[in-house]
This record gives C-alpha cells, structure tokens and sequence, in this order.
C-alpha cells in the first residue's frame, strides 16, 4: 500500500496527501504503516467491532434520549495516538438499514420455511447471523438478536487522525461515492469485465476502450450538471439511442440531404441543450 502511495504522491508532485478509504483498509497493520509514514487518513469504521466500552457510549450519547444524534448531526469519541471517532447520524441511512435488515430476514424465513437453507446460510455473514442453531439439526431465526440490530440503524462510523472539522471528515469520506459509482459504471454500463481476450494486445486495447468511454461518460455528466439538466447520463444516452436520422437523395438531382427524426419532446430537449438543434 505505501509504496503505491508515495509512487502516486511523487507523480502528481502532491505536498499533502491525505488517504480515504472504506472500512476494507482498516486494520490495525494498515493504520500502524499509515502513521509511521506520517500520512493522514478519513478511513470507514466498523463500528460494531469496536471496544465495549465505546459501543456502550456510541449507542448512550447524548445520555438523554431526547439529545439524541438528529438527520445530519454528528459527534466525536477520541481513541488516543491522536486518532477519532466520529459518529454520523443520517435518517436516509436508518430507513434504509431498517428496509435491508427487514428484506434478509424476509429471505431467510421464505428459505427456512421451504427448507432449502444450504450450508451458505450457516455462517455468520451478512443476515445469517440471524439464525440460530440449536442442538445438531434444529435451525431457527434469532428474532432479539434481528430486534438488538435496530440499535445501530442510522450511524456511520470514520476514523481520522486529521485536524479537519467533524463535517469536513463526513463530505471528504463521501467522495468515494464518485469513485465507487465509476467502478459500477465501468463493470455495468461499459462492460469491461468479462474481457474474452487472451492476446496481450488485445486485452490492452479493450481496457483502453474500455477507459475512453468511461472518460466520455464523466464528460457528458460533468456537462449535463454545468448546464442543470435535470437528467443523468444513463437517461440521457438512452434518449440518444432513440434518435435517428435518415438521409434522402431527391430524384431530380444526386444530392442528399440528412435530417434527424424528432419524435418527442424529451430529444428535442436534450439536442437544444447541446446547440445540435
């Protein structure tokens, strides 16, 4: 990971990097590696895995109930070596882990009343730890412990050891949207993966393909977002894919003529925001 770091930090001529990244980069050998090399990061948090002591006061701050953390608000738990923890609250967070808890139970129940549970569902990842073994066979759902979940719905984790404001931390962190977002775009909408090419070359050249388009997509949105559009990049070429243009050659002469054909108002639209129209 360091030496990837500084080889970026060097080509760009970066005086001042600071490392974001979701919670996969955080372990303990990772921050330790990060810190020796003085180098700051905004890193995601697991925060059930935290210590006892800051899981009781993550889930009683505020201690009255009716100070309790509101949609878009914040607070701070120092974890010492100058790192900390801060703690968001989104209501758009909670509804939706209260809707994807709901949904895992939902399966495993349809799964344990067909009795089609396999052994993937004995583990203890994602809604699986939901389920209850007991004695050799008898598998049952553990309802206190889907109830005791609810707890967290709603709160973010990000450990920092930067100087920035609570807020600053929180915005910076959601960049990785953007990026996350493109790894989905570059995997669905542009298809990179399967590559079906073993030549060298050409495994090349479909990556580059691959990257151009992606580098088009950011364009039209960096586009379609200056000149408040109102629409994304995936309607926007679904749009386009609808307009088609027919060329005519008159009988009276060798000379022809293209025209587009409008047929609704959403492609008059879009054309007329690009001066095509």
């Amino acid at each position: 990971m360091i030496p990837v770091i500084e080889a970026f930090k060097e080509k760009y001529h970066l005086k001042k990097l600071v490392v974001i990244a979701d919670a996969g980069l955080l372990s303990a050998k990772n921050i330790q590696a990060l810190c020796e090399k003085n180098y700051e990061f905004i890193l995601g948090a697991r925060i059930k895995n935290e210590t006892e002591q800051i899981k009781q006061r993550l889930l009683s701050f505020p201690k009255d109930p009716s100070e309790k953390l509101k949609d878009g608000q914040s607070s701070i738990i120092n974890k010492g070596d100058g790192q900390k923890l801060i703690i968001g609250y989104s209501a758009q967070r909670a509804k939706n882990d209260a809707h994807n808890r709901k949904r895992g139970l939902q399966k495993l129940e349809k799964a344990l009343a067909s009795g089609k549970l396999t052994k993937q569902h004995i583990n203890n990842k994602g809604y699986n730890k939901y389920l209850k073994l007991e004695g050799k066979i008898n598998i049952s759902i553990d309802y206190n412990k889907f109830k005791e979940d609810e707890k967290w719905d709603g709160l973010k984790g990000y450990i920092t050891n930067t100087q920035l404001a609570k807020e600053e931390v929180i915005e910076n962190y959601k960049q990785l949207w953007f990026i996350e977002k493109t790894f989905r775009i570059t995997k669905t909408d542009l298809r990179i993966r399967p590559v079906f090419h073993y030549i060298k070359r050409r495994i090349q050249a479909h990556i580059c393909i691959a990257f151009a388009a992606c580098k088009i997509y950011k364009e039209l949105e960096r586009q379609l977002y200056e000149k408040k559009a109102g629409i994304s990049p995936e309607k926007a070429i679904n749009i386009l894919k609808t307009i088609y243009s027919i060329t005519i050659t008159t009988p009276y002469s060798n000379t022809k003529y293209t025209r587009l054909l409008i047929k609704s108002q959403e492609q008059s639209d879009l054309l007329k925001l690009f001066n095509l129209l």
